[in-house]
C-alpha cells in the first residue's frame, strides 16, 4: 500500500472519519431498501435480488397499505375540527402518511432528501470540464472535416467564441484553485501547529467566489458558497459536521445575502425553466446537468428552510422569502421541503410584519403557481386552514391583519377556479352542516359552533372569493364566460341567510350585522338580489318599539366590527339601541343603493314593504328620538329616489318581457346622482371620517380632534 495523502491522514485524525463511514453506510442501507421497493426493473447486479428481499419488500407493502388506512380514517376531519382550531397539526400528520404510500414517487425524494449536507457535491465541478471535451471535438474536426469548420468560422462564429472564452474560463479556474490550494496548505501548517480548528472564512474568499459566479456563472464556485452558507446556518449546533468557522458578524451577513441573490442567477443560467403565458413554471428539462445540479440545489433549499426562523432582521428575512421564490421550479419535485417550505411561509403570513407577510404570501402564491395540480391543492388547503386558524379570536388589533389574510388569501383563491371550486364546495358545506346541526339539537354546544368568529370570518372570506370571481368585470376581461364558482353562490346565501335565523334575540344582533355585510359584498359585486330586508328590519323595528325605557350608561359604544355577541351589561341600554339602530339603517342604505335594487327599473315597487314597516316602527317609537330621526331622514331619501325613478322611466316604450331593453336601461341609469345615492356618499364620508379620529385616538395620535 502506498502513503496516504496528507489530507487523508488529517481527515482520520479529526475523528470525522467513523461518522463519515457511518453515514456511508446507512445511506447504502437507504439505498437497498429502496432497490427493495422497485423491484427488479434492470439487468446484472440488479438481478441478483434474494428472497429475504422479497419478503422484506412484502412487509413494506402491508406497512404502507395500513398506514394508507390509518391515514384514511384520520383524514375525515369532523366540522368541528375545523372550527375548534385543532386540525392544523392531525391534517399534516395525514398528508404526510400519505404521501409515505405514493411508490416510486416517494422513492426518488428520499433519493434526493437522504443526502448529507455536508457531502462534497465533487460531481459539480465535473460539469465545468465539458468546455474542454468540447474544444478537443472542434479541433479534431478542424482536422477530419476542413470544409465543415470553416462553414463554422462563416456562418457560426458563436461556437467558436464559446470555445475561446470556455478555455480562458478554465484557465481562471485553474488559477483559483491553485489559490486556494496554496490556502489550503498554509491552513494545513498552522492547523498542525494549533489544533483541528477550522478554516475561517473572509470577505476576501467571498470576493472570489463573487467575481467567479458575477463574470463566469462557476459552480465550482457555487458549490463553495453553498457548503460555507451550510456551515453558516447550522454554525451553533454541536451535531453537525461543519467546513468553515465564521467570526465575523459582517462576513456571516454577507455570506447569506450573496447565497440568497447569486444562487438563483447560477441556476438559471445553467438550468433554465419555462413559464407558460398563464403564469405557470414548468420544472427544468431533465439533462445530466441538473440531475447533477438537483442534490447541490435540495440541500440548499433545506438550510435555507431551517434558517428562516434563525432570521430576526425583517430585510433580511423579507430578502430570504423573495429569493426562496426563485428556488421552487428547481424543488418542487421534492414533497417534503416544500411541505415544510409552505409551513414556514404560512407561520409568517399568519404572525409577522406587514412587510413580512406581504413577501411570505408572495412566496405562498409562487408555489401555487406549479403546474403539478397536487401542490396547487395543498397550498389552497393549507392556506385555508391557516386562515381559519387565526380567526379564532378577533380584537380591534388583530382585525387588521385578519383583513389581509382574507384579501391575500382570497386573491390566491381566484388564480383557478376550477381547483378552487373543490375546496370551496367542501368547506361551504361543512359550514352547512354546522347549521343544520344547529337547528335539529337547538343546544347551547350546537349555537356555540355557528355563532363564533370562525364561523363569522368563514362566510365573509367565501363571499370576497365567489364575489372577486363572479364580478361582471372579471367576466367581461373573460370574454363574457361565467366563472366555475358562480354555482356556489346560492349554497352561500343560504347557509347566510339561515345562519342569522338560527338565534334572533338582541345579544347575537351583531353577528347578523357581519353577516349581512358579507351578503352585501357579494351583491354589489355579482349583481345578484338576496332579500336582507326580512333580516335588518326587524333589527330596527324591535330596537325602536321595545317595551320599557332604555337604561341609560356610562358604558363606551360597542363596537359592531369586533364584537359578534353583545357583553350582557349592554342589554336594554340606550347606547347599545343607539349602536344598532345606526348600525342597521346604513346597512339597508347601503343595500337600497347596491347595483340589483337602485338600479332597477322596479326599484319603487320593490320598495313599497319596506316604506310601510319603517313608517309604522317611526310611529310607535317613543323614546328614542335621535335614532328615529335617523330612520326618517332614511326614509325620506328613499321616497325622493323612488320619485326620481319614476320620472326617468315615464318615457319608455317597453314592458317588462323585453329583457334585452330593461337591461340596457339599467345599466345607463346614473344611479349614484339620485337622492339616495347622495345620501349615500355624506354618510360614507362620515364614517370614514370618525374611523380615522378613532384609529389615532387609539394609537395616541392628535389626541385633540379637529372639527
Amino acid at each position: 500500500m502506498g502513503k496516504a495523502a496528507k489530507s487523508s491522514r488529517k481527515f482520520a485524525a479529526s475523528g470525522k472519519l467513523k461518522q463519515a463511514i457511518q453515514s456511508r453506510k446507512k445511506h447504502q442501507q437507504m439505498q437497498k431498501k429502496i432497490q427493495g421497493r422497485r423491484g427488479v426493473h434492470g439487468k446484472g447486479k440488479q438481478q441478483a435480488v434474494t428472497e429475504v428481499d422479497d419478503s422484506e419488500h412484502n412487509d413494506d407493502e402491508k406497512e404502507v397499505k395500513g398506514v394508507c388506512k390509518k391515514a384514511g380514517k384520520e383524514s375525515k376531519m369532523t366540522v368541528e375540527d375545523l372550527l375548534g382550531a385543532e386540525f392544523m397539526d392531525d391534517d399534516n400528520d395525514a398528508e404526510e402518511d400519505e404521501d409515505d404510500a405514493e411508490g416510486d414517487e416517494l422513492d426518488t425524494e428520499e433519493d434526493e432528501e437522504d443526502v448529507a449536507d455536508d457531502q462534497s457535491f465533487a460531481s459539480v465541478d465535473d460539469l465545468e470540464d465539458h468546455g474542454t471535451s468540447h474544444m478537443l471535438e472542434l479541433a479534431q474536426l478542424a482536422e477530419k472535416d476542413p470544409e465543415f469548420y470553416k462553414y463554422l468560422q462563416e456562418n457560426d462564429r458563436e461556437l467558436l467564441e464559446f470555445t475561446a472564452t470556455q478555455e480562458g474560463r478554465d484557465e481562471e479556474d485553474c488559477d483559483e484553485e491553485d489559490d486556494d490550494d496554496d490556502v489550503m496548505d498554509g491552513d494545513d501548517e498552522e492547523e498542525e501547529e494549533m489544533g483541528e480548528e477550522l478554516p475561517i472564512l473572509t470577505t476576501g474568499i467571498l470576493k472570489t467566489w463573487q467575481k467567479a459566479l458575477l463574470e463566469h456563472r462557476s459552480l465550482r464556485a457555487l458549490r463553495k458558497l453553498l457548503i460555507a452558507f451550510r456551515s453558516a446556518v447550522h454554525m451553533n449546533e454541536d451535531d453537525q459536521v461543519l467546513l468553515w468557522r465564521i467570526d465575523n458578524a459582517a462576513v456571516y451577513t454577507k455570506l447569506v445575502t450573496t447565497s440568497l441573490r447569486y444562487t438563483p442567477i447560477v441556476l438559471a443560467h445553467h438550468i433554465p425553466y419555462k413559464t407558460l403565458p398563464n403564469g405557470k413554471f414548468k420544472q427544468p428539462s431533465q439533462s445530466a446537468k441538473q440531475k447533477t445540479l438537483q442534490k447541490l440545489t435540495l440541500s440548499y433549499f433545506n438550510n435555507l428552510i431551517h434558517l428562516i426562523p434563525q432570521l430576526t432582521d425583517p430585510e433580511t428575512l423579507r430578502l430570504a422569502l423573495t429569493e426562496s421564490a426563485k428556488i421552487l421550479p428547481y424543488v418542487v419535485s421534492s414533497r417534503r421541503a416544500v411541505k415544510t417550505y409552505l409551513k414556514k411561509c404560512l407561520e409568517l403570513w399568519s404572525t409577522s410584519e406587514d412587510d413580512v407577510r406581504i413577501a411570505a404570501f408572495l412566496a405562498i402564491r409562487r408555489l401555487a403557481s406549479s403546474t403539478d395540480d397536487s401542490i396547487v391543492d395543498l397550498v389552497l388547503k393549507s392556506t385555508y386552514l391557516a386562515l381559519v386558524r387565526a380567526c379564532k379570536s378577533t380584537t380591534t388589533y388583530r382585525l387588521p391583519s385578519i383583513t389581509l389574510m382574507k384579501n391575500s388569501a382570497c386573491e390566491l383563491f381566484c388564480v383557478d377556479h376550477g381547483a378552487t371550486y373543490l375546496h370551496a364546495f367542501g368547506y361551504i358545506r361543512q359550514l352547512a352542516i354546522l347549521l343544520r346541526r344547529g337547528m335539529k339539537t337547538k343546544t347551547k354546544e350546537a349555537y356555540k359552533q355557528v355563532y363564533n368568529w370562525q364561523y363569522a370570518h368563514c362566510v365573509d372570506f367565501w363571499a370576497l372569493v365567489l364575489g372577486r370571481a363572479c364580478d361582471a368585470h372579471a367576466e367581461a376581461k373573460r370574454g363574457g364566460q361565467e366563472s366555475e364558482l358562480r354555482p356556489l353562490i346560492y349554497p352561500l346565501v343560504q347557509v347566510s341567510l339561515g345562519a342569522i335565523k338560527l338565534i334572533s334575540n338582541s345579544r347575537s344582533y351583531p353577528f347578523h350585522l357581519h353577516i349581512a355585510r358579507s351578503m352585501l359584498h357579494l351583491t354589489r359585486h355579482t349583481r345578484i338580489y338576496v332579500p336582507l330586508t326580512p333580516y335588518l328590519l326587524p333589527i330596527i323595528s324591535s330596537t325602536l318599539t321595545a317595551s320599557g325605557k332604555p337604561k341609560s350608561s356610562t358604558l363606551r359604544p360597542l363596537d359592531m366590527e369586533t364584537h359578534i355577541r353583545a357583553p350582557a351589561q349592554y342589554v336594554k341600554t340606550r347606547v347599545y339601541a343607539a349602536g344598532l339602530v345606526e348600525e342597521t339603517v346604513f346597512l339597508l342604505a347601503e343595500w337600497l343603493g347596491s347595483g340589483p335594487v337602485h338600479g332597477s327599473v322596479a326599484f319603487p315597487e320593490l320598495i313599497v314593504p319596506i316604506i310601510v314597516t319603517l313608517r309604522r316602527t317611526v310611529k310607535n317609537c317613543k323614546e328614542l328620538g335621535k335614532e328615529a330621526g335617523m330612520v326618517k331622514s332614511l326614509l325620506e331619501r328613499v321616497e325622493d329616489t323612488a320619485k326620481w325613478i319614476d320620472q326617468s322611466r315615464s318615457g319608455i316604450n317597453f314592458g317588462p318581457g323585453k329583457m334585452d331593453e330593461v337591461e340596457q336601461w339599467e345599466a345607463n341609469a346614473e344611479i349614484a346622482e339620485s337622492p339616495l345615492g347622495k345620501y349615500l356618499k355624506v354618510q360614507r364620508k362620515s364614517r370614514e371620517k370618525r374611523k380615522r379620529m378613532i384609529d389615532k385616538a387609539n394609537k395616541g395620535e392628535d389626541e385633540i380632534l379637529e372639527d
